[in-house]
């Protein structure tokens, strides 16, 4: 009923917890399994749920990171800190830093490419396989091979046939003006490199003549400067790429992943409705009190 009340859900931006990243201390969060396969069939019944509620014209825009087969002690932001029960299950548990049965210590997982062709197996169209490159990435002390600075956007369908807007994700013609662009120059004090009055193509500002091309596979896109208690946020640019070609205005996103509410800021400032469902009640609060302040904006806007 909600689905209805709020028009046709036409895609999905999520990005779930990772697997063995960090510990959210919640009954039946997901992320935390032994072996990777069981993460993959957690995932793969939360997007076989989304895959029913998606319009037949639907698309499902998910964000995964890399892991290693070893460690899977990570953090979670301030406030999970101060949660003395974190990780407690991990650290009593014998062999829980070791790699699972069939993994050697340094094994790349490739967890992103396993959910992947789960999903498509399940009945997706993996239709591509965007690359999320940090420019500022956090380091690594790593000194037997490359330090990790991306992640992967696969972009899968709910049909054959589905919306896509390919003139609304347009960007600028040249890749190093677009990567120019994600650093947001014109907010930064003093830079004299900002776009005065540029022309709005998709998610970045073509400059110039306003040449445009079609939306790549590769992202250049800074990492999120989180205020609020949350380690992990998506990018707001991150989530706006996606939304822009597959949602027309006054449509529907779901998150199942939707933290502190990032899809769904960025689905409002571009028209679109949103649903959320978090399971710490935490990021909803924060959720809650970044979308009243972005509706409060919104509306005195006109």
């Amino acid at each position: 009923m909600l689905p209805h009340l709020l028009g046709p859900v036409m895609c999905c931006v999520t990005s779930p917890p990772y697997w063995r990243q960090r510990d959210y201390g919640r009954d039946g969060q997901i992320g935390l399994e032994r072996r990777p396969e069981e993460y993959r069939d957690k995932l793969v019944g939360v997007f076989r749920e989304v895959n029913r509620l998606l319009h037949s014209d639907g698309t499902l825009w998910l964000n995964l990171g890399e892991k290693w087969a070893s460690g899977g002690n990570g953090g979670g932001g301030k406030w999970m800190v101060e949660r003395g029960h974190a990780w407690d299950h991990a650290k009593g548990a014998k062999g829980w830093r070791n790699p699972p049965p069939g993994y050697k210590d340094k094994d790349l997982v490739g967890i992103p490419w396993m959910v992947a062709f789960a999903l498509r197996d399940d009945g997706w169209y993996l239709r591509q396989c965007n690359v999320w490159a940090k420019p500022n990435g956090m380091p690594e002390s790593v000194s037997d091979r490359s330090t990790n600075s991306h992640e992967y956007v696969f972009h899968l369908s709910k049909s054959n046939d589905y919306f896509y807007n390919a003139t609304a994700a347009r960007t600028p013609a040249q890749p190093s003006t677009e990567t120019r662009l994600a650093q947001k120059i014109e907010q930064q004090v003093g830079s004299s490199r900002a776009n005065g009055g540029g022309k709005r193509n998709g998610p970045m500002r073509a400059v110039g003549n306003g040449e445009t091309a079609n939306l790549r596979s590769v992202w250049w896109i800074a990492p999120a400067q989180c205020a609020e208690e949350h380690y992990a946020m998506m990018p707001e640019a991150l989530a706006e790429i996606c939304i822009l070609p597959a949602c027309p205005m006054n449509s529907t996103v779901i998150d199942p992943f939707s933290g502190p509410g990032t899809t769904l800021l960025v689905a409002k400032q571009n028209h679109c409705r949103a649903i959320g469902i978090e399971i710490e009640e935490k990021y909803c609060e924060i959720a809650a009190k970044r979308l009243s302040q972005e509706v409060l904006q919104f509306e005195s806007d006109g």
